[in-house]
Parts: structure tokens; C-alpha cells; sequence
């Protein structure tokens, strides 16, 4: 098949994530503070767009808590760096099983079950440009943890977030989870432009290699706007697979810690390094303003 390399290309930076990445990495920002300075050194490398997520300062675990998004935006705002701000919704569908015999009751460790609207509570208290929607349901990862997003979940969802006027980027860890993009996007839960995010090599999604890279990429209407990227070790070769595929860039320590093997990234340093694979192929970085007019974003 011919090649469709994209020219004009988008770096997104993933800036912490909720993993269980913070006591790996020292780099790994916790406090809103620290996330939200790690997310201007990371536009001043070159990324556009900074998806954040948040954390509890003091243990580095993963929250939801309003205040924190609230505190993160507002930081990024007051900075004299200009860059698309990009918020998980992902969290409030985590459920836990019990063991193998007794599945029910749930875990109360690590379930954390939330309705629509208080799962896109701080989106609409903070009102970033682009929030993420997780669109489908897997088993994530080991032991007995589901990633749960239910359809009729990911219609109210999407819903809430078009009617705040936030574009909705859909991440997409297989190809169930594009056909039912494209039945969101039919029913008119999401509007025109489309902004879609392919996750790849995450356990138990789609897996990395370019067969099924491609095979997703395939799936993905020609007329919407997408990004690619993969965890560990592929993470820094997925640039180069994305741009060439017609996509644009995710790069960050959500995704991955290492800068080169044994050594430990920033996200500044990641987008550098992304930045000069891109460019080395002969595309170009488009900055926020171009990203906004693509996409048709609303600058609060």
C-alpha cells in the first residue's frame, strides 16, 4: 500500500498518567505543581497539546479530585506558554474483581465506580479544549482489573463534553472500540472535526506491531484526525510509524519512562526526541494555534 506520511504534524504530550509510575521515575510529576510545569516544558520542546491527568500529591496515586484539575489548568493558563490543554475523563470506570471463585463482591481496593456526570464533573468545572473518552470496555493490564465504559456510559459522556463545547478525543484500544466511535460520531454525540487517539500495546488491547497498527488506522475515516502511540519499549519508535501511517504524535511518561535504555526521560526530553524523528523525515510541527483551527477548539 502507498504511503500517506503526514507533513504537518501534532506532538500530544501525556504528561503523568495514573499508572503506577511515580515511586519509578523520579521525573514523574505528582503535585499540581509539578504536573503542570512539567506540561509548559513540555510545549516549550515542541508539543502542542498536554493530556493530563492528576495525582494525589502526597502519594502519587491517581485521583480524581477537581481542585487538582482545577489547580493544574490554572497554572498552565497564568504560564506565558501557550499550548491546548487535553484533560482525562478516563477514571471512574475502574472495576476490580473479586478471586476466580468468588468474583462478587467487587474489590473495594482499586473499584472506583462513577456516573457520567461526576466523571466529567471537572471538565466542566476546568473546561480544557480536548478531554479524552475511553471508548469501550477491557480487561487492562494483569489480575482482575476492567477497564468498564459501557455504551450507554459513553453516550452521556460524550454528550456532557459536546454539550460544554470540549472536544472529545476518543481513545481507541482496539478495533471494537473504533466501530463504536463511529456509531457515536452517526448518532451526533460527537461533532465534526473528529479527534481520535490509537493505543497501542497496551495489555489486553490491540498489540503494536504494524499489522495490527495498521489494521486500525484502516478502520479510522479518512476526514478525522488521528495520533498514535505505544507503551515501553516501541514508545519511541512510534513517531515514525504514526506520521508515516497520516497521523499525528503522542510522546510522554504516561507511556513510558526511559529515554534510551537504563536512562530515565522527562517529558521535555521525550517531545525533543520525538520532535527530531519527526522533523528528520521531513514533516513539520504545527503549533497550538494551528491545532485549534484544525480542530476547532474554543481557547478559554
Amino acid at each position: 500500500m502507498p504511503l500517506n506520511m503526514n507533513r504537518d504534524v501534532f506532538i500530544t504530550c501525556a504528561v503523568t498518567g495514573s499508572g503506577d509510575t511515580a515511586g519509578k521515575s523520579p521525573h514523574v510529576p505528582r503535585s499540581p505543581k509539578e504536573i503542570a510545569d512539567s506540561a509548559i516544558e513540555a510545549a516549550k520542546a515542541g508539543a502542542a497539546v498536554v493530556h493530563c491527568h492528576v495525582r494525589d500529591p502526597e502519594t502519587g496515586a491517581p485521583s480524581r479530585r477537581n481542585d487538582l484539575y482545577k489547580e493544574v489548568t490554572d497554572r498552565i493558563r497564568q504560564s506565558e506558554v501557550d499550548v491546548v490543554i487535553n484533560l482525562t475523563a478516563g477514571m471512574g470506570g475502574d472495576m476490580i474483581f473479586g478471586d476466580v471463585e468468588s468474583p462478587l463482591p467487587l474489590n473495594p481496593q482499586g473499584t472506583d465506580m462513577a456516573g457520567a456526570t461526576e466523571r466529567v464533573s471537572h471538565v466542566a468545572e476546568s473546561l480544557p479544549e480536548i478531554c479524552t473518552l475511553d471508548c469501550g470496555t477491557m480487561n487492562f493490564s494483569l489480575g482482575d482489573y476492567v477497564m468498564t465504559n459501557t455504551p450507554s456510559m459513553l453516550r452521556a459522556m460524550a454528550k456532557k463534553m459536546t454539550a460544554l463545547g470540549v472536544r472529545p478525543e476518543i481513545e481507541a484500544f482496539d478495533t471494537g472500540h473504533l466501530w463504536f466511535a463511529k456509531q457515536l460520531v452517526e448518532e451526533g454525540c460527537i461533532e465534526d472535526p473528529v479527534l481520535i487517539q490509537l493505543c497501542m500495546g497496551i495489555p489486553w488491547g490491540a498489540p503494536d506491531d504494524l499489522n495490527t497498527f495498521m489494521a486500525m488506522v484502516n478502520n479510522v475515516p479518512s476526514s478525522w484526525t488521528f495520533s498514535a502511540f505505544s507503551i515501553g519499549r516501541n514508545a519511541l519508535a512510534y513517531p515514525a510509524a504514526a506520521v508515516l501511517a497520516g497521523g499525528n504524535v503522542r510522546v510522554g511518561l504516561e507511556d513510558n519512562l526511559y529515554l534510551s535504555k537504563g536512562v530515565l526521560a522527562t517529558n521535555a526530553q521525550l517531545v525533543d526526541k520525538a520532535r527530531s524523528v519527526i522533523e528528520g523525515m521531513g514533516a513539520r510541527i504545527i503549533g497550538p494555534a494551528e491545532v485549534r483551527e484544525k480542530l476547532k477548539l474554543t481557547k478559554r
